[in-house]
């Protein structure tokens, strides 16, 4: 598709190993041995595997306790992706070559879509990510007890300590590799534009939370049975919502940032700093009341959450412990293969969070009855 060959996309796809002109077609399959390293397939596998177990599991909730709030978002999250990223891949195809150039580049992996444009993990990310986050803040009882938004602002916080093991990571990995020359990637953090440190690994799953738990959450949790119809518009209107408002949040960024990077910088970091500041201050005093049994215990558990949650840390864990040789032997923030690397110290805050979050799980009390062992025809589906 070499009509859609940007300069900007060509000179990434060279960087990274592989050339825009001969970028398959709507599907490409490769060997994973073909790749340009190993860490490649195993991301691939840990991602689209846990993507799959997740959808399994929102089905079998869905038919064995009529709850379908994790099919929704998983759902939902896919929508998100369809209506975020092609404008992205192919900015001149939607008009706004003039305005969005492009940003990134993924490696090619084993299965590519759109031209060597959009791995199948890139699919399966976004509702893997989504579900881990979600299903974490609703085992601890916080959209009951302290509401929507405040919610789904913990799901953005624990969502961007899950997600930023993975964005620091892979530049170093040549997993993908931005365009550090594009304005909209300004200012960096490492090799991770600001804007991927707050937009695409906060600000983001807040809104689908909030939409998911605003349309569909709330009402499942008071009991509320929808018909497929139902479920099938309120979650392309989460998709679309959730787009809308990944537009409307980081908005002080965008307007204010407009008289300079630094600025924006600035602004991002202050928007993520309220964000974090708000989920621990609530996180923590739910589980302590949790602990202390001052609050009502949580109803809701999900044990794939917390089983493959555990395994993604452990995954990743192994994947930077394999990166830090060349981590320490770089120079000036480039590896000798000139790869840009990620901030350990960072990463490092964002895996204790994530395993704080995850362990906090485990230790709550619950009511003895909870959505995995209650008959499915009880007349309220606990959230």
């Amino acid at each position: 598709m070499a009509e859609h060959c940007s300069p900007t996309f060509a000179e990434l796809a060279t960087e990274l190993g592989f050339s825009c002109e001969e970028a398959g077609g709507l599907v490409e399959f490769r060997s994973p041995f073909a790749l340009e390293n190993w860490t490649l397939p195993v991301l691939e596998l840990t991602i689209i595997v846990g993507a799959i177990l997740a959808l399994w599991y929102a089905i079998v909730r869905l038919r064995r306790h009529g709850d379908p709030t994790n099919l929704v978002l998983w759902f939902g999250a896919t929508a998100y992706l369809f209506v975020i990223e092609p404008p992205l891949y192919f900015p001149a195809a939607f008009g706004i070559e003039d305005h969005v150039d492009t940003m990134f580049a993924h490696n090619v992996f084993t299965v590519d879509f759109l031209w060597g444009r959009l791995p199948l993990y890139i699919i399966a990310i976004y509702p893997l990510m989504a579900t881990m986050a979600f299903g974490i803040v609703r085992m601890l009882g916080i959209f009951r007890r302290y509401g929507v938004v405040i919610g789904a602002t913990c799901v953005g916080f624990v969502h961007h300590a899950f997600y930023e093991i993975f964005d620091h990571l892979g530049p170093q990995l040549r997993w993908w590799e931005w365009s550090i020359d594009n304005p909209i990637n300004q200012p960096m953090f490492d090799s991770v534009p600001m804007g991927s440190v707050v937009v695409f690994a906060a600000l983001w799953p807040m809104s689908l939370a909030f939409c998911v738990q605003y349309f569909v959450g709330r009402h499942v949790d008071e009991g509320k049975h929808f018909s497929g119809i139902e479920l099938t518009w309120r979650t392309v209107v989460i998709g679309l919502l959730a787009s809308v408002g990944t537009f409307l949040l980081p908005l002080p960024a965008t307007v204010i940032g407009m008289l300079g990077d630094t600025v924006r910088g600035t602004v991002y970091a202050l928007e993520l700093a309220a964000l974090a500041i708000v989920a621990t201050v609530v996180m923590v005093r739910q589980w302590t009341e949790l602990r202390r049994k001052t609050a009502t215990a949580p109803q809701y558990t999900d044990p794939f959450v917390q089983r493959f949650a555990i395994l993604y840390l452990l995954v990743f864990a192994a994947l930077w412990i394999a990166s830090l040789p060349d981590f320490f032997a770089a120079v000036n923030g480039e590896t000798s293969n000139g790869d840009p690397i990620g901030n350990l110290w960072y990463t490092a805050a964002c895996f204790a969070i994530a395993i704080l979050s995850v362990v906090a799980t485990f230790t709550v009390p619950r009511t003895t009855t909870t959505p995995d062992v209650a008959v499915s025809t009880a007349s309220k589906v606990p959230g």
